[in-house]
């Protein structure tokens, strides 16, 4: 059956991770990061292509909206602004939608979360570059074998799911989850 053929595999995968010590610790490390920065009065940048960028934007709005406790805002935006995306994909190409807004208001000791589920995205690494360049921290969601982006950040989350990127996305918004959840519990 194709449907509890999609659940398996997702349970398969999750599991695996729990299992993971080092998968545990390298989220945790990131999530610990982006507090401590955040508690120094600097901001969280975040990027995807696609449904990595959906995943951005979900972060970013669940930080400076809510998630599930009233607090005060959190410094968070993600890099999707369509007319910025329009103008700089005219302009300088499609590969340099991300770094110019890096370039632009990332400052030291920002952090950007980049996510490309095969960290080979040009447009992510680029902004990596960039933020590496200004000072910043750079906490990655990856997957497979995390690609040309991986020596590229001080964090890494990677899901070694060598499969379609759906199940390694299902298990990068349960990072982000956690990485909110833990953000909201860790600065006050």
């Amino acid at each position: 059956m194709i449907v509890q053929k999609h659940f398996e595999e997702a349970q398969q995968l999750l599991s695996q991770l729990l299992a993971s010590p080092d998968f545990l610790t390298s989220v945790n490390n990131s999530a610990q990061c982006m507090s401590s920065q955040l508690k120094l009065g600097k901001k969280i940048m975040s990027c995807g292509n696609g449904g990595s960028m959906c995943d951005a934007m979900h972060f970013a709005e669940e930080l400076s909206g809510r998630y599930r406790d009233n607090r005060p805002a959190i410094a968070a935006m993600s890099i999707s602004d369509p007319s910025h995306m329009s103008c700089v994909g005219n302009d300088y190409g499609y590969d340099f939608v991300f770094s110019r807004m890096v370039e632009a208001i990332g400052n030291e000791g920002d952090v950007l979360l980049a996510i490309s589920t095969s960290g080979n995205s040009a447009n992510v690494l680029k902004a990596a570059e960039a933020a590496k360049a200004k000072g910043m921290m750079v906490i990655a969601l990856t997957g497979k074998d995390g690609g040309k982006l991986a020596p590229l950040c001080d964090f890494e989350v990677r899901v070694p799911w060598m499969g379609y990127a759906d199940r390694i996305q299902e298990i990068h918004i349960k990072v982000i989850h956690s990485f909110i959840d833990f953000i909201e519990k860790n600065i006050d």
